[in-house]
């Protein structure tokens, strides 16, 4: 319902709920405001209204909302399931809806439409479109529009509500006139309605009823106004600073002790008041009604408006709602107050991952208020780098500074203004820590190191907080080094500050990266207990903690690399349930690149290029190292299907050569370089010689800095090379040190990202050690060509020996003959004597059972397990 204001949308919503009402249809209403467009205010108000209309929905949710361990979009997910189950249909109206329409509001309401039951009906009144999926839904047919043409009164209607709603008796001409100068606007007729009552001239007045829209409500409310009692005129415009209208505020407003029996005789009266709740203890004004009241008020009583937002200011403060309190005292322009509620309410709004908040009241407040005072210069810092906001953060820290130390004997400046001292305490580490995070954003690990160092020395005894934060970035310059047990180590004590400081949600987070680095260590085991020990963390609280989804992303990975690809979905899955906002921001594009691993793996190469192509469209960078960029992934599924030049066109646009310095950052693009390289030697386009002497190169520098996986795929790499080359004792031997490395943690998936290449060796090593079960293992999971099998518990397949898990039937073996030779399908069919459709069928079934996707590597594969002899000059 998308229309200006006082086009009815909210009496016509008003009237089809009452028409639809069957004993078993409920509606829940929501009136909003402007200040509405704080996610957590605006969902607690969604969720409220839901249980007035459905006793028991949402009773769980309302707590979760003002706790920063659950997301949003994770509170809506549970609220979500209950809507439905429920057996009867519900309508939830969001009236006056552009009000409170923000981007932090978008995500949640993109979601709630999404996950709707079919049983629930969204009603948004607004006087704008929404930024919402509006077209999608109007594709899909699911999506009813009424817009301001349909709204409209036509002359009929005018007629109807002036004659029997307004009970006045207006000739046809002035009905008319009326009709055209309003549009049909009903809020200009309804205010004409009230200034008619009594009027002898009523022509007179309808011929001079004209001009713009603005100025005809002016005047309109202004006659209205007037006609009012002097008691009720002054009740309106004092409590025309008030956003909602309550009985005990409205008294502390106006000084007066009838606040809640005089927004009764406006209800009933119909001055322009709505209800917000159906105790009649909460209204609004009209938006418009209100606009033209507080003209009023400025105009008539400019001394009062301070003192009046003051007064609500602290009523709402002694109420302990923040948010308001703050709002009045900007109003109020009592800037210094309003400085001493933003700053003491900062801890608790980082706490809850309100930085858009903090950041929209200290923009509200003049620079030179913030300027003198510390912690609210340093608490705006930090909630501009946690939204990746960095310009002028270095000239607010050096004045923090400056303000700390300016005084005598190296105290606080006589100028600065404090209000929370406890956080005063704070500072000197916070905005060394601050320091350190700005220089690892601009490359500079010694810098982050130096001054995470001097935060830690700075921070105050019991601030666990700035020592976690300071180790967590240390540890992320030393990662970016390369230097993974020392970034392990700042990560572990980083964790455990969170937890003494209560920042779960964070240490989820911390944790993701310690697995990460335990993964590139090849400590797989080490990686899962990491994970389980975060989700008996994320457990242990109400709700689902942010960062979950991810947990579960990183075990399906630890799942994947030892072959339990039943386990890997499963827990993929259950990423997928708790939904992306139960996630970092990262989650969205590790999700899509594990789907994409297990997509391939099936054999759905194309569904796997596109959910990599979104992983690429929707990563989002922090401050941790990209040491698995997205485009290099893509790279090795084509080089699996075979698309050497779109890799090499990578490998170009990305500047990458064999002659590079290496670098840890760069080592899984560098060890894709060697693939393609191999891909390249394999097309006769480059030698073997030049990929084996890099990947030494590359194996020389995974080994020195102790990252085992890497090192385990460089010598299957190696294995292939010398492979190719047909020196068998040589890959045999890289192979061997690859599998000593790989088997004390169970490493199955870098053995079959290679598929059939790697099988020759791998059988060659198996004959060599007939007790050694490992690589049989290894064997069964390669035949499925990057599809582990099994559920990881290291015992071999027992289906048949090394050839086959499914071995060819004569025909086949004959086909697979035919297919080494020089012949073309038309010919073989016809030496056969079968149809090409017979011909290509047997063909799927070799390759399937191969596990190959096309004739060459199926002659190659064949050739290498002595399934066929090769045909000459082959």
């Amino acid at each position: 319902m998308s229309a200006p204001a006082g086009f009815g949308k909210t009496t016509v919503v008003a009237e089809w709920i009452e028409a639809a009402a069957d004993g078993r249809r409920s509606a829940a209403w929501l009136s909003l405001d402007a200040r509405d467009s704080s996610p957590a205010s605006f969902w607690t108000y969604v969720v409220t209204a839901l249980q007035r209309a459905v006793p028991g929905v949402g009773a769980d949710a309302l707590p979760l909302l003002q706790s920063s361990r659950t997301p949003t979009e994770a509170v809506l997910a549970a609220v979500v399931n209950e809507l439905a189950a429920l057996t009867d249909p519900l309508d939830l109206i969001l009236d006056d809806y552009h009000l409170a329409d923000s981007p932090e509001i978008r995500a949640g309401m993109t979601f709630l439409l999404d996950h709707l039951p079919p049983q629930v009906h969204l009603v948004l009144c607004t006087r704008a479109d929404p930024a919402l999926p509006l077209a999608r839904l109007r594709a899909r047919g699911e999506l009813v529009e009424l817009r301001a043409a349909d709204l409209r009164f036509t002359a009929g209607e005018v007629a109807a509500y002036l004659g029997d709603s307004a009970g006045l008796d207006l000739a046809a001409v002035d009905v008319e006139a009326l009709e055209q100068r309003t549009e049909g606007w009903i809020a200009a007729l309804q205010l004409a309605a009230l200034s008619l009552r009594g009027r002898e001239d009523v022509s007179g007045f309808v011929a001079d009823f004209a001009g713009d829209d603005r100025y005809v409500v002016d005047y309109l409310v202004e006659e209205v106004l007037e006609r009012q009692s002097g008691d009720v005129r002054d009740f309106l415009l004092r409590t025309s600073v008030l956003n909602r209208l309550h009985g005990p505020l409205c008294d502390a407003v106006t000084g007066r002790r009838d606040g809640r029996a005089m927004l009764e005789v406006l209800d009933r009266a119909n001055l322009f008041v709505v209800r917000l709740d159906d105790r009649r203890h909460w209204y609004r004004y009209h938006q418009l009604f209100a606009d033209v009241l507080r003209t009023h008020l400025a105009d008539e009583r400019p001394d009062e408006v301070a003192a009046l937002h003051r007064r609500a200011g602290q009523w709402y403060a002694d109420a302990g709602e923040q948010v308001p309190a703050i709002g009045h005292a900007l109003e109020a322009g009592d800037v210094d107050r309003a400085a001493d509620l933003v700053e003491r309410a900062i801890p608790a709004l980082q706490r809850d991952r309100q930085e858009a908040t903090i950041c929209g009241w200290i923009k509200d407040l003049p620079d030179e208020v913030v300027r003198v005072r510390p912690v609210l210069a340093v608490g705006l810092v930090g909630a501009l780098m946690t939204r990746g906001e960095t310009e002028g953060v270095e000239d607010r820290l050096n004045e923090a500074e400056q303000l700390l130390t300016g005084g005598e004997e190296g105290g606080p400046a006589a100028w600065s203004v404090v209000a929370d001292a406890a956080a005063l305490a704070r500072l000197p580490g916070a905005i060394e820590m601050y320091r350190s995070a700005l220089a690892l954003m601009r490359g500079d690990p010694s810098a982050t190191v130096t001054h995470a160092g001097r935060a830690v020395e700075r921070a105050a005894a019991d601030d666990h907080l700035v020592r976690a934060a300071a180790s967590a970035l240390s540890g992320l310059a030393d990662w970016g080094r390369g230097e993974l047990d020392a970034a392990h180590a700042a990560y572990s004590f980083a964790v455990e500050g969170l937890l003494r400081a209560g920042y779960v949600a964070d240490v989820l987070g911390c944790s993701i990266t310690l697995a990460d680095i335990r993964i590139t260590q090849g400590r797989l085991a080490d990686a899962q207990r990491t994970y389980e020990r975060a989700l008996r963390l994320a457990a242990e609280g109400p709700g689902i903690l942010r960062g979950t989804a991810d947990v579960h992303a990183g075990l399906c990975e630890v799942a994947w690399e030892r072959g339990d690809a039943e386990a890997a979905a499963g827990h993929l899955r259950r990423a997928r349930e708790l939904g992306e906002p139960a996630g970092l921001p990262q989650h969205p594009y590790r999700w899509r690149v594990a789907m994409a691993g297990i997509l391939d793996a099936e054999g759905d190469a194309g569904g796997a290029l596109d959910l990599l192509a979104e992983a690429e469209r929707v990563h989002t960078g922090d401050l941790s190292p990209n040491v698995r960029p997205v485009p290099a992934t893509r790279v090795r599924l084509l080089l699996r299907r075979g698309d050497v030049e779109e890799a090499l066109d990578w490998a170009r646009a990305q500047g990458l050569t064999p002659d590079d310095d290496l670098s840890y950052v760069r080592e899984y693009e560098h060890i894709t370089l060697a693939r393609v390289m191999l891909a390249t030697a394999e097309a006769g386009a480059c030698a073997y010689g030049d990929a084996a002497l890099f990947l030494q190169r590359l194996l020389t520098a995974a080994e020195a800095g102790g990252r085992t996986a890497r090192t385990i795929e460089i010598l299957v790499l190696q294995a292939l090379a010398h492979d190719a080359r047909g020196d068998s004792p040589a890959a045999a031997d890289a192979l061997e040190r690859a599998l000593t490395l790989a088997e004390p943690h169970g490493h199955v998936r870098v053995f079959t990202e290679d598929g059939p290449r790697i099988a020759a060796p791998l059988t060659t090593l198996a004959g060599q050690r007939p007790d050694w079960a490992y690589p049989r293992r290894l064997l069964d999971a390669v035949r499925h060509f990057g599809g582990p099998v099994g559920g990881g518990t290291g015992e071999p397949s027992a289906a048949a020996p090394y050839g086959l898990v499914d071995p060819l039937s004569a025909r086949e073996s004959e086909v697979l003959r035919l297919l080494a030779g020089d012949l073309g399908g038309p010919d073989i069919a016809r030496r056969l004597h079968v149809s090409l459709n017979t011909l290509r069928t047997h063909t799927r079934h070799i390759y399937a059972k191969l596990g190959v996707t096309n004739r060459r590597d199926a002659v190659r594969l064949a050739g290498r397990l002595n399934l066929i002899s090769r045909a000459p000059g082959r």
